[in-house]
């Protein structure tokens, strides 16, 4: 534990004799990257900050889009996303949930203005079902007769 500050010193000048005394007893050597340069930015870069930030912690840079152009690449991405959906009325779901938003989002105009006006669903199925492999309808293999399984009563008292 360091002691206080002499009264009368300033905290510049206590700052200053802590420090000399501890280069002194050696405290400062052999510490980890002793000798190598400091990580400089190049150059000035008011944002630096927030740029390390996203690169520390891997957060996407499109979290960062406001909503009005996370909806525009969303319905510039509609056919990549819906690609990999079974069935129709997923993607129905998902067409009208998007259209949903656009429509919320051209309602509440904060932010800067994006044109993106509402997806077709109609034509959007229409190349989903297009795109997709024909499947034969599943046929039902024939019905075989088989006895129905008796209970262990009905075979002990048959």
């Amino acid at each position: 534990m360091t002691k206080r500050r002499p009264p009368g010193m300033s905290n510049q000048e206590w700052v200053e004799s802590q420090i000399q005394l501890a280069q002194n007893q050696g405290e400062f050597d052999n510490l980890p990257g002793a000798g190598k340069p400091l990580k400089l930015a190049e150059g000035h870069d008011p944002d630096w900050w927030v740029k390390d930030f996203l690169r520390r912690e891997d957060i996407e840079t499109e979290a960062l889009l406001p909503p009005a152009m996370l909806l525009r690449k969303e319905k510039q991405q509609v056919h990549d996303k819906i690609r990999g959906m079974r069935r129709e009325s997923e993607v129905r779901e998902y067409l009208a949930d998007l259209n949903k938003r656009i429509r919320l989002s051209i309602r509440d105009s904060t932010g800067p203005v994006v044109p993106t006006g509402p997806v077709n669903e109609d034509a959007i199925i229409a190349q989903w079902r297009m795109d997709r492999p024909a499947t034969e309808p599943r046929q039902r293999p024939a019905e075989e007769h088989r006895p129905t399984k008796k209970s262990i009563w009905q075979r002990l008292f048959s």
